[in-house]
């Protein structure tokens, strides 16, 4: 393991940070905030850190290993989800475990909150939280190797460490053209999802922060009662198209810019992606007319919103805890799968339920059928034994993990399905649960254990379990291990 250059590039992330910190801080000072002071050390902490970390490091032009990148997207999530909790922390606005937990779920675009009033906060704290969900939700080493492409080629490690999926998005052939193009398009996503969320009757802080908090795929809302606050129709359904957005595959999404529309219809993830929600809606629409008495377009406005948001953001616009069970396992069922690979929603991903589902088609065909071979394509192409395995062993880990978190948070004294609900939608990076953390609740009234289980719960979601798995084997630290 290279220290000196995993140092050098951790110190250049943290002051990246900085910069970025450097903006709430500017909107305190303009607006006359009393988290001026709060932020502003926030500053000079993560400034000085960066420094060091920098100092501690140097550059060379020995190419990254897999180690490395392993190593550095791992602690880098460490360390600028540690300090994106200073603003909460030294302000006096949430005690150090809360803040943590806060800054974990901006990141990651989880959107769970301990916070349960949103509006005596300072508007810089809150710029603040979105700004968490909007650079987490393409990805900080995304972003950063946009940015600071210095560190050279190799950091395909990095990348693959923090955007593992089973789709195929790598569109460009060298990454750091990549990756810009990706910012570029996540920077105009945000910019018009803000126009649109205008023109439907929101403030320009409303748009600008819930734009943000859309295109990042995390659920943040600068009001307590989240969408529902706004209770407008035109303003859901734009939320619902750009928060379906945010889910697809933003590689795909530039193919089309290149090669026209067609490409999004012959991408096979992308219209299960899209079938999935929609059979969801007609499903979920259906339950609440015939349960719940509601009119129908009334339940298709609640069931398109939730089931849009709940594979991606985890925006809420109704109390769907109070919905029939039949809707319940619906919205349970988008948590897991979640958005397409290459995207910034969670889950396990669209393109690994799709190779899932063929492959048991494929094994039932080859018993009835012996001799014949049969073969799991995905956009015209056979797919390798090696990534049907790959996919198979992450689903069991994915079902394993929220299975383990689900019982340790039992044994902390949550019943038995909010504590599932909370394992799939920490793990799944989606925000609300049912029960104890439904749609109107906040995580605030569970225990320290529980808060720090799910802390973990969502890093290792959002790294989508390998990277923190693989650092916490004995292998990873040996001085010469097989990397």
């Amino acid at each position: 393991m290279n220290r000196s250059i995993i140092f050098y590039v951790l110190g250049k992330l943290v002051l990246a940070e900085t910069a970025i910190l450097a903006v709430p801080l500017t909107l305190a000072l303009a607006w006359d905030e009393p988290s001026a002071g709060a932020l502003f050390l926030s500053v000079l902490i993560a400034g000085g850190t960066g420094f060091l970390l920098q100092r501690s490091g140097r550059y060379t032009d020995a190419p990254l290993t897999k180690r490395d990148g392993i190593a550095i997207t791992g602690f880098g999530w460490m360390v600028a989800t540690a300090l994106g909790m200073l603003p909460y922390l030294l302000g006096g606005y949430l005690p150090p475990l809360d803040a943590l937990f806060e800054s974990i779920s901006g990141f990651t675009g989880t959107g769970a909150t301990v916070i349960e009033v949103l509006e005596p906060l300072p508007q810089s704290i809150l710029f603040w939280r979105m700004m968490t969900h909007w650079f987490g939700g393409l990805g900080i080493i995304v972003i950063f190797i946009a940015l600071l492409p210095q560190t050279g080629q190799s950091t395909i490690y990095m990348y693959n460490a923090e955007t593992t999926g089973a789709g195929d998005g790598r569109m460009l052939p060298r990454l750091q053209g990549m990756t810009k193009v990706l910012f570029s398009m996540y920077i105009a996503f945000t910019l018009v999802a803000t126009l649109v969320y205008l023109l439907c009757g929101l403030s320009l802080w409303d748009a600008v922060t819930h734009a943000m908090s859309t295109i990042g795929a995390g659920g943040f809302s600068t009001h307590s009662t989240s969408a529902a606050h706004f209770d407008s129709i035109p303003l859901e359904v734009s939320m619902t198209f750009f928060m379906i957005l945010a889910g697809g595959n933003f590689g795909l999404y530039y193919r089309v810019w290149t090669k026209g529309l067609a490409s999004l219809w012959k991408n096979t993830e992308f219209r299960w992606y899209i079938a999935i929600l929609a059979l969801a809606t007609i499903l979920v629409t259906a339950d609440l007319s015939l349960s719940m008495g509601l009119r129908p377009g009334d339940a298709l406005r609640f069931a398109s919103f939730q089931t849009g948001s709940l594979a991606t953001t985890g925006f809420v616009s109704a109390d769907f805890d109070l919905w029939p069970a039949f809707s319940k396992g619906i919205l349970i069922a988008l948590m897991i799968s979640g958005g397409c690979a290459g995207g910034a929603a969670g889950g396990v991903k669209v393109a690994r339920v799709v190779l899932l589902v063929k492959n048991a088609c494929a094994v039932v065909h080859q018993k009835l059928s012996p001799r014949q071979l049969e073969a799991v394509r995905m956009n015209g192409s056979i797919v390798p034994q090696e990534k049907l395995a790959a996919t198979q062993v992450f689903f069991f880990l994915y079902i394993f993990f929220t299975l383990v978190f689900a019982l340790l948070l039992t044994a902390d004294g949550l019943r038995v399905f909010d504590a599932f609900t909370i394992s799939v939608t920490t793990l799944g990076n989606v925000g609300p649960a049912f029960g104890i953390a439904g749609a109107t609740g906040t995580y605030a009234p569970l225990s320290d254990f529980a808060k720090s289980l799910l802390c973990v719960e969502m890093l290792l979601g959002r790294l989508e379990l390998f990277t923190l798995l693989a650092m916490a084997t004995p292998d990873f630290w040996r001085v010469k291990g097989r990397w």
